[in-house]
């Protein structure tokens, strides 16, 4: 499917350490290129953030931030275990039923026991595990609205497409006429000035007139092109390379229709078709 490179995604997740958030833009690009601000406790994760994107995409400028807000841990590092401490206190207080003398331990040895303290301090492996897994989240959305801009893209290139297939059915329809007239015209312009010209010269001019006027060849290039247009939106892959090349080869059709033009009619058509031709290449700057 045909992506735009145009985009924007932002995914935000609370876990028990913090809280993270991805914004990821894009925007178009002759090739790769990734841009990352990230927060200090994971710039050391930046490969594999770029790993992640050469795998998923192909062109655009890419810019990554990452912002992460840790929870206190002053407040949350240690945490009492409520099962284990209640197991240490039915103990205790069966101990005392068997023995005389036994003395309740105080609390900060109670806290010393094993179980009943939690250390709930931050998993390193964890918490960059989530950061990637979010990451990649981020970019899988990017893509999903790369691909619905392309959507998009393609509808306006196809309206294009059939105004300029449009445009050289009629001329192929009116060139026979163009022809038969400007013949005529020639004909009437020496009839009236009483010229006495070799028949061969003029039926030397009429040839050349019609072989300049003559842009058949150019007319059925420019179909030959659209065709192949709408073959490589149909592509999987990157495509925006080939698409300008194409219309770089629509344009230097539709100006030799301009220069072999003889009557307004075709000079107004290869205008519209050059405004045609240029409203997709600007389309296709965003296509990856």
């Amino acid at each position: 499917m045909t992506a735009s490179m145009t985009a924007f995604s932002r995914q935000e997740a609370v876990y028990e350490w913090g809280t993270i958030s991805w914004e990821v833009r894009s925007v178009n690009q002759r090739y790769l290129e990734p841009h990352f601000r990230l927060h200090e406790s994971f710039r050391e994760l930046e490969f594999s953030f770029r790993d992640v994107l050469r795998k998923k995409l192909n062109r655009g400028k890419v810019e990554c931030q990452l912002r992460f807000q840790p929870v206190d841990k002053a407040a949350t590092s240690l945490t009492i275990n409520p099962d284990n401490a209640q197991a240490l206190a039915n103990a205790v207080n069966e101990l005392g039923t068997w023995f005389d003398g036994i003395r309740t331990p105080s609390p900060l040895q109670i806290l010393q026991w094993p179980g009943i303290l939690s250390d709930s301090s931050n998993d390193a492996d964890t918490m960059k595990k989530a950061v990637i897994e979010l990451f990649n989240t981020a970019v899988d959305e990017l893509i999903q609205m790369r691909l619905r801009e392309g959507e998009q893209l393609v509808e306006i290139i196809e309206q294009r497409l059939n105004s300029i297939d449009d445009i050289v059915a009629d001329i192929k329809e009116k060139l026979p006429t163009i022809i038969a007239t400007q013949k005529q015209n020639l004909l009437d312009k020496l009839e009236a000035a009483k010229a006495e010209l070799d028949p061969m010269r003029v039926e030397a001019e009429i040839v050349l007139l019609a072989q300049k006027a003559d842009v058949a060849e150019e007319l059925d290039r420019l179909v030959t092109h659209t065709k192949e247009v709408r073959r490589q939106l149909k592509q999987k892959g990157p495509i925006g390379r080939r698409l300008d090349f194409l219309m770089q080869e629509l344009n230097r059709e539709a100006n030799t229709l301009s220069s072999k033009s003889i009557v307004v009619e075709t000079t107004q058509s290869a205008v519209e078709l050059k405004v045609l031709i240029e409203q997709m290449r600007e389309q296709i700057q965003n296509i990856e």
